[in-house]
Order: C-alpha cells, then structure tokens, then sequence
C-alpha cells in the first residue's frame, strides 16, 4: 500500500476524532451550565429555606444529569483514544508489514461501541432535563 492510499484510509478515523471532539464540546458545555445551575440553587437554598424541598428536588435532579453527562465525557474520550489508535495500528500495519487487521478492526469495534454508549447518555441526560423543565415558581 502506498502512502497516499494510506492517508486517505486514515482519513475516515480521522473525521470520526472530529465528530468525537463536537459531541465533547456540547457535552463539556452541558457540564458548565448543570453546574452553574447547581451552584446557584446551592446559594439560593443558604439564602431562602422556605423553598428547601424544591431546591433540593431539582439539585437531586441535576446531580443526575451530571452523572449521565460525565459517563458520556468519558465514553467519548475512550472512543477517541481507541480512533487515534486505529489510526497509529493502520500506520504501523503498513510500515511493519504486520498483521494487525483483526486489532484495527476490534479497536474500531470498541470505539463504536463507546460512542454509541456516549450518545445514549446523552440522550438520557436529555429527556433528564427536558422531563423536569419547569417556567416559573416552583408549584406548592
């Protein structure tokens, strides 16, 4: 295999590392708005006890949605590790004339599966927060 034929091989990795990197974009930023949120309601409940329950219904609530962004934080860096990995094992295949096939296919496999674990916690995550939207005062 020649080299051009090498690079245009790795390129399709190569996009599916970019793609990885957006979806850890949203994510990251999801992550600083929950928080922000949750630092906010932690200040407001020191300040208002009267609205404790509510407060602490919706920090429980954002406390999960954490948990499912981070899960999904660190499917999506697994997944690029093991894409940047197929890449370097397509190389190496080349230039060492090894057989690495079966371990270029399984790390793509691995990647595959932790980006489709990512996005389904990120789905969940969502209907979290779309589930427990709520426009004005809490109700009594």
């Amino acid at each position: 295999m020649d080299i051009a034929h090498l690079i245009q091989t790795a390129l399709a990795p190569v996009f599916l590392l970019t793609g990885v990197g957006t979806t850890l974009n949203v994510l990251t930023g999801r992550l600083a708005r929950v928080v922000d949120r949750a630092r906010n309601l932690e200040e407001k409940l020191t300040g208002s006890p009267a609205d404790a329950r509510h407060m602490h219904a919706d920090l429980a609530i954002l406390k999960r949605r954490t948990r499912y962004i981070y899960a999904a934080i660190t499917m999506c860096g697994c997944s690029a590790v093991l894409v940047a990995l197929v890449v370097i094992t397509l190389f190496a295949n080349v230039f060492f004339g090894s057989g690495f096939a079966g371990t270029i296919a399984c790390l793509f496999m691995g990647a595959m599966v932790f980006i489709t674990g990512a996005y389904a916690a990120f789905l969940i995550e969502v209907g979290l927060a779309t589930r427990h939207f709520r426009i004005g005062p809490p109700e009594t």
